[in-house]
């Protein structure tokens, strides 16, 4: 259960990361920076992640669920006696185990953290006036729609990626026994 928490952690903190990618990184100056934090106000950043980290909350019950019980289903290993006992224990443990997420993601002090080391990320991939300028875009009516969209493309993103890849993961692990089987 443990490796589970673990991992869907881990799953959360890519999809952060994901908002913060950006290409190659240059020298932050105080203008790119000061053009960061501009850009973060105009795209409602804090609301737009506070209102991300609650759909994780509110998902990732269901996604810890799934990854467990898919993890159970594909071990070929158990009989389906042993799979139907350790999904049962698995109900049993995993409110206790969704709870401490579901706290972690709720913290504001969270959103507070991600912008702080967000903004420096920003300022040495962008210019300023290149931040100035995607920020002039997100206070269109078009850009101020993609931010509104950003939270909802982003949870319903996630759940389309869990699925494809819940899909691949049985075919893979029996796989990887089959292979295991013929060394």
């Amino acid at each position: 259960m443990k490796k589970i928490v673990k991992n869907t952690v881990a799953t959360a903190v890519a999809a952060l990361a994901l908002l913060a990618s950006g290409g190659a990184y240059a020298q932050a100056t105080d203008a790119s920076t000061a053009a960061a934090r501009e850009l973060f106000e105009a795209m409602n950043y804090r609301t737009m992640m506070n209102g991300m980290m609650q759909q994780m909350a509110q998902n990732i019950g269901g996604s810890m669920r799934a990854g467990a019980e898919a993890a159970i289903r594909n071990n070929p290993k158990a009989s389906e006696q042993d799979k139907q006992a350790a999904i049962i224990k698995m109900e049993a443990e995993l409110p206790a185990a969704i709870k401490p997420v579901q706290e972690m993601l709720s913290d504001p002090a969270l959103v507070d953290e991600v912008l702080a080391e967000t903004v420096p990320l920003y300022a040495r991939t962008y210019t300023a006036d290149e931040l100035k300028q995607i920020t002039a875009f997100y206070r269109t009516p078009v850009g101020s729609k993609m931010l509104a969209s950003m939270p909802k493309l982003m949870s319903e993103g996630m759940q389309i990626g869990q699925q494809v890849v819940a899909r691949r993961i049985g075919p893979l692990m029996q796989k990887m026994q089959e292979n295991k089987k013929t060394k």
